[in-house]
This record gives structure tokens, C-alpha cells and sequence, in this order.
């Protein structure tokens, strides 16, 4: 029962996400934004989809049970949730699941964005790894952990090509690093 509570809650939240995204891609479009990457975006969005169809079917299948340490677990979720709400808030309007990039456009730099240029893609690499280790789902878990990264492998070069063509994203590549922040001495 847990699983599918669980399960329909990020589902309605990505949901929620999909139409915010909407909203600002209609929004950046009438600025003059220009959208790049569709090709692999559409693998991005068939790894999604399935990585939910594939813990649904190992969690039933297999009949899994809840790990021991669901508790931690969760609240390392949790974690992730406040962090990509932080992530899409401090975007505003510029957050969005496709690459729309308004030309000239200055980059945004607060919120997460101070400490790491990716925060939404270290996110969901944690929700990969988070959600199915909560259910022992381990063949999801390895696949779509793996899938995930590889995808990552082509978009996040491709967007940040893309950004130091178009923005002055140079500003936050050479003083952010990509996924862990920097510690200070």
C-alpha cells in the first residue's frame, strides 16, 4: 500500500513539474527563446517513463518488500525534494525540462546555481538511486541509474555548449563545478 502512495505522489508531482515546464516554455518561446536538443530529450523522457514502469513491475513481480532502513531512506528523498524545489524556484520562469535558451540571456545564479551548475540532474540521479533502494528494487535501481548517466553523458555537454553559445554561461563554468560544490579551505 505504501508503494503505491509513494509512487502516485511522485507521479502527480512530476505532473506538476511537466505543466510548470509547459507554462515556461510558452513563456520563453514569446521571449524569443530557441529550443535545442529534442532528439535526446525524447530519450530522456522514455528513461523517465520507464524507470517508473520498471519499479512498478520488479516491486510487484518480485514482490519486494520495503528495505530495513526505509526511514533514512525517505528522508534522504525528502532532502531531494526541497532541494529541487529550490532548484526550480530559483530558475523562475527559465526552469524548464528542455533546453530553451532565450539568446543573450544572463545566467542565473543563486539558489543551488551558487554552489553547482546542475543541481536538477544531481536530483533525480539521487531519486534514481533513492526510490528503488527504498523497495529493494535493485535491477531497477542498477539500469536506470546507469541509463540515467548515460543520457546525462551527452545532454549536459550538449547544454552547456549551447549555453556558452548563446549566454554568458562562462560566468558560472568557470567558477561552479558541475555536480558537488567546492569545499573551501
Amino acid at each position: 500500500m505504501f508503494f503505491f502512495i509513494f509512487i502516485s505522489f511522485v507521479v502527480l508531482q512530476r505532473m506538476v513539474e511537466l505543466r510548470i515546464a509547459k507554462k515556461n516554455e510558452k513563456w520563453m518561446k514569446n521571449q524569443g527563446g530557441v529550443e535545442y536538443g529534442q532528439k535526446h530529450y525524447l530519450f530522456l523522457v522514455l528513461i523517465h517513463a520507464c524507470f517508473f514502469l520498471s519499479l512498478f513491475i520488479e516491486v510487484i513481480l518480485e514482490e519486494t518488500k520495503l528495505n530495513t532502513y526505509w526511514l533514512f531512506i525517505i528522508s534522504l528523498f525528502l532532502i531531494t525534494q526541497v532541494g529541487r524545489v529550490w532548484a526550480i524556484q530559483s530558475l523562475g520562469k527559465y526552469w524548464n525540462t528542455k533546453i530553451i535558451v532565450l539568446p543573450n540571456a544572463d545566467i542565473i545564479i543563486k539558489g543551488p546555481y551558487r554552489f553547482i551548475r546542475h543541481p536538477n540532474y544531481l536530483i533525480v540521479t539521487l531519486e534514481f538511486i533513492f526510490i528503488p533502494l527504498m523497495f529493494n528494487a535493485f535491477y531497477t535501481l542498477i539500469s536506470f541509474f546507469l541509463l540515467n548517466q548515460i543520457i546525462l553523458m551527452i545532454r549536459i555537454p550538449f547544454e552547456e555548449q549551447v549555453l556558452l553559445n548563446h549566454t554568458n554561461y562562462h560566468v558560472l563554468q568557470n567558477n561552479h563545478p558541475r555536480f558537488l560544490p567546492k569545499i573551501k579551505k
